[in-house]
């Protein structure tokens, strides 16, 4: 049932994608109403999240499209491990109450589930999780190639032996920073805390460092998380992944 679920919705997602890019072509000439409409595909050597409980240990494939309409985003991501069993989907759904050049506020809900595998008396079967989250998120922007963001996410498990919680972040980020003539660096620092459903609770400290060439759709990148302090048992401690991706 899980695996039906995963296709329909994977299906559904990229029909939208799909339908929308087309929308988009159609819509060159009016600038109010353009569509804007991307897709980054990454592929890792170790699928972390945010929140421990959620992270798959193993390489992962990762497909993100993005679609802007004015004020309202729709930003679905489509994970799988390598043998291409799903990991987890997401479905934000974002508007930004404020747009401003230097300062963005934004909230969002998110229709998203998880997969694991689970252990049954003589099999293991692909079991799915369902969630849903409301977001709230302030951007400031000094300059074109860096921000600053708060986050405030509500996250809410709806099936039974899911969890329920609150997850709090901020990041800084500096891009297009050149090296030579070729090229260029981008530097993530994410530092959150997350208090969900049990021992599930801790400080974290995330940085990102993105190489790529300058007119090229390709990149590379180092995830890390390091817990400062938590009561998820055993201790989270360091983790990282390498990564590539191509963005169109």
């Amino acid at each position: 049932m899980c695996h039906n679920f995963y296709r329909i919705g994977t299906t559904l997602v990229l029909l939208i994608f799909i339908s929308f890019v087309s929308l988009s072509q159609e819509s060159v000439d009016k600038p109010d109403s353009k569509l804007k409409a991307g897709c980054t595909f990454s592929i890792n050597t170790n699928g972390i999240s945010s929140i421990p409980s959620f992270s798959l240990g193993d390489p992962a494939l990762i497909a993100a499209p993005t679609l802007t309409l004015g004020r309202f985003n729709y930003e679905p991501v489509l994970a799988y491990d390598l043998d291409i069993q799903p990991w987890f989907i997401d479905n934000w759904f974002r508007f930004k109450i404020i747009n401003r050049p230097k300062f963005e506020f934004r909230t969002g809900l998110n229709f998203s589930m998880y997969f694991s595998d689970y252990k049954l008396p003589d099999d293991t079967v692909l079991q799915g999780q369902r969630y849903w989250a409301a977001e709230f998120t302030a951007i400031y922007k000094p300059s074109a190639r860096s921000f600053i963001s708060g986050a405030y996410w509500n996250d809410r498990g709806q099936d039974e032996g899911t969890i329920t919680g609150h997850y709090l972040a901020l990041m800084g980020e500096r891009s297009e920073i050149g090296i030579g003539k070729t090229f260029l660096l981008a530097f993530n620092l994410h530092l959150f805390y997350i208090n969900y459903t049990g021992p599930n609770d801790g400080l974290f400290i995330s940085p990102k460092l993105t190489a790529s060439l300058k007119n090229l759709p390709f990149s590379l990148y180092l995830h890390c998380i390091q817990a400062i302090t938590s009561n998820i048992s055993p201790f989270p401690g360091f983790s990282w992944n390498l990564g590539f991706a191509y963005t169109i």
